[in-house]
């Protein structure tokens, strides 16, 4: 059974993460996807070879499966001509260039509006095609700064706020980027025609941290009642022999843990109750009794009461650990597929489950420029239009 997004045509010409993993999860949901890269230097930044085997590393891996690829001088007339015939072909073009870069190159928007008025074209930027920050590079780590998240890293142990230490940024850019793509194919497949579409780094993750991180920015009257950041409440816990997770959002919740700690008569206490809690005073005498009392306790023991409290909660798992979890392998959650260069190969596979149109890991991955002569030819090029053009240098 196809993806939802079989017969879908997608011209990635993006680089790193914020565009490419829109791009695979429209792959992994049945999109033909053509990546462009240069044909100078390595090609894609992320195909440095750091975990790699074979020209192919982890991190072009996961964020590129299921792609084609060509390789292409973009900056030459012949190589744009390429491009812009793919253009005409696709429904899709995403790009991640700095504002202005596009236009230069001469494959921009408006110019592939006009040989593909249908195209849905979305842009990533670091800020936006206008604004003071518009000519500024950017990478991930600028951006969790600039939405005040890094200030919010805070644990009560360590006093200095620290960096989300994974791609937040880009990979929340990318999502929002992927949903807004197939957004406006609903919209084109309605009447509704193409559209450009513009997806800034900056706005994708503050509307992706919003929601919890800024709930203190988020009502403005004077007289709203106070609350509790989930940045001091999202903490590590100390048992006799380790750490655990655990977090509770509701009273029930919260009588759930003060009976798996032993102590039900916290329960009546007028100060620990749902309201009463977010007086900080309150919540500082509530954290040194739990803290004190978890102390005591092993962690199989914790999680086990925790557990028969109905009180969410979980083991801090190493890299190790987290691949072989139970449910973790009970739904599957990690495929191994064989590439016939890079051999095995561990990544997620789509996390959303499709009923009709199942969603699949696209198990393929090409080096740079890989599929350039089946690529050209769908495009009408003899072979030898492809040899006159690897001989110029415009493909590899």
């Amino acid at each position: 059974m196809p993806g939802p997004l079989s017969g879908v045509q997608v011209l990635d010409l993006s680089q790193i993460v914020s565009g490419p993993l829109a791009t695979m999860i429209l792959a992994d949901q049945g999109a033909d996807v053509i990546k462009v890269e240069p044909i100078a230097g390595v090609g894609d930044a992320s195909r440095l070879p750091y975990f790699s085997k074979a020209g192919l590393s982890a991190f072009y891996l996961n964020n590129n499966r299921g792609k084609r690829c060509l390789a292409v001088d973009m900056a030459s007339d012949a190589g744009r001509e390429i491009v812009l015939e793919v253009a005409v072909k696709s429904d899709v073009v995403v790009q991640n260039f700095r504002p202005g870069v596009v236009e230069r190159l001469g494959i921009d928007y408006d110019t592939v509006k006009e040989l593909n008025n249908d195209i849905v074209y979305c842009s990533v930027s670091g800020f936006g095609s206008t604004g003071p920050y518009r000519e500024r590079p950017v990478l991930d780590p600028v951006i969790q700064g600039l939405i005040g998240m890094i200030s919010r890293q805070l644990n009560p142990e360590i006093p200095f706020p620290d960096l989300v230490r994974n791609l937040y940024a880009d990979k929340s850019t990318a999502l929002t980027a992927a949903q807004a793509i197939t957004a406006a194919l609903l919209v084109r497949e309605q009447g509704g025609g193409g559209q450009h579409i513009e997806v800034p780094m900056l706005d994708a993750a503050m509307s992706f941290f919003w929601p919890d991180g800024m709930v203190d920015k988020t009502v403005l009257a004077a007289d709203a009642s106070p609350g509790i950041l989930m940045s001091t409440v999202y903490n590590l816990t100390e048992c006799a022999d380790g750490k655990i997770v655990y977090f509770v959002a509701t009273d029930q919740q919260r009588h759930g843990l003060f009976e798996a700690l032993g102590h039900p008569e916290w329960i009546d206490d007028p100060r620990f109750r749902d309201g009463a809690i977010a007086d900080p005073e309150n919540f500082a005498t509530l954290g040194v009794l739990v803290a004190n009392a978890f102390s005591a306790i092993a962690v199989t023991e914790a999680l086990e009461r925790l557990i028969a409290a109905d009180v969410p909660c979980g083991p801090v798992l190493d890299a190790e650990e987290a691949l072989v979890d139970p449910q973790v392998l009970h739904n599957e959650t990690l495929q191994i597929w064989e590439h016939p260069l890079a051999g095995p190969i561990r990544q997620p596979r789509p996390a959303a489950r499709f009923s009709a149109t199942p969603a699949t890991l696209a198990a393929t991955a090409s080096l740079r420029g890989a599929d350039n002569d089946a690529i050209l030819a769908e495009l009408g090029r003899s072979a030898g239009d492809i040899a006159s053009l690897r001989d110029a240098g415009i493909i590899n």
